[in-house]
């Protein structure tokens, strides 16, 4: 059996910039604004060189729950698939928070303005009172 510690190094070798937005990006219409700001939060504080590694080690966890194929709630049930994806995220979000900063905010935001065009601040506030 494959411990988790195995497990997280493999996801470090996979979580590369252009992967995990190609990855986000390319069904950010199906997951949700919240969902995708939350995740687009962990990845730039994974990619912060301050940010240690117990936090990069939640992060990693969050991301791999996100990303997996099989999950608690299946993503393909109509409003309620991503709902497990989202409460993993926040959790996570709360548990780093210390290490999402403005910078990472603003990353996220600009990132997300590509990706949707108009941004909902509203519930980009949603998923920042969790913080």
């Amino acid at each position: 059996m494959r411990r988790p510690t195995d497990i997280l190094k493999e996801w470090k070798n996979h979580l590369n910039e252009s992967q995990f937005l190609g990855k986000v990006g390319g069904g950010f219409r199906l997951i949700g604004m919240q969902t995708v700001y939350a995740a687009l939060l962990m990845f730039f504080a994974y990619k912060r060189t301050d940010t240690p590694t117990w936090a990069k080690r939640i992060i990693l966890g969050a991301l791999a729950y996100l990303l997996a194929p099989v999950d608690l709630l299946p993503d393909l049930s109509p409003f309620f698939g991503f709902t497990d994806d989202l409460g993993v995220l926040l959790f996570g979000l709360v548990s780093i928070a210390a290490y999402i900063n403005k910078d990472i905010r603003e990353k996220a935001r600009a990132q997300l303005g590509q990706w949707f065009g108009t941004i909902d601040m509203e519930q980009l506030s949603a998923v920042d009172r969790h913080l």
